[in-house]
């Protein structure tokens, strides 16, 4: 098996991640309060209170600390001249080739978060999927896309 691709993420990326957590957490936090509400209302179970609470705070640990940690350090990419390669995943690591000739376009997307912390992400479009690469610095993303769109150029030249 080949070695892992060499490029990591932006260390700012796990800081939008974690951002991206606290907005999923406050969700569910709305959620548990509208449950307690209920429980107040219709029943006696002070235990629902306790349980509620513990739950909200297992998702508040894994959403904003844990999974955007393994996320951050498991996402891997590096682009040839043949083949854009790309690591990811939060439980089952996965590991895909794009070949540079199946490549048809390239954007970047940049958010509001995104913005407020100079990253983007980069969709690489093929004629079956789009691959994105997220949370790099826009300056880096911005170079990254023409290469990739120089390298495409090329290989569908080729063949």
């Amino acid at each position: 098996m080949r070695a892992e691709p060499i490029n990591k993420l932006s260390k700012k990326g796990l800081r939008v991640w974690r951002i991206y957590g606290v907005f999923q957490t406050l969700i569910a936090l709305l959620l548990s309060i509208g449950v307690g509400v209920i429980n107040f209302f219709t029943g006696e179970y002070i235990w629902l209170y306790i349980v509620d609470l513990v739950i909200v705070l297992i998702i508040a640990y894994l959403l904003i600390y844990l999974f955007p940690k393994v996320r951050w350090a498991r996402w891997r990419y590096e682009v040839r001249e043949q083949e854009i390669e790309l690591q990811h995943g939060l439980f089952v690591v996965k590991r895909t080739l794009v070949p540079m000739v199946r490549v048809q376009h390239v954007d970047t997307e940049q958010g509001p978060i995104l913005r407020k912390y100079d990253l983007a992400s980069i969709t690489i479009s093929t004629a079956a999927t789009n691959h994105t690469i997220p949370a790099l610095i826009t300056a880096e993303a911005d170079e990254l896309r023409g290469r990739i769109s120089v390298l495409a150029r090329v290989a569908e030249d080729d063949v």
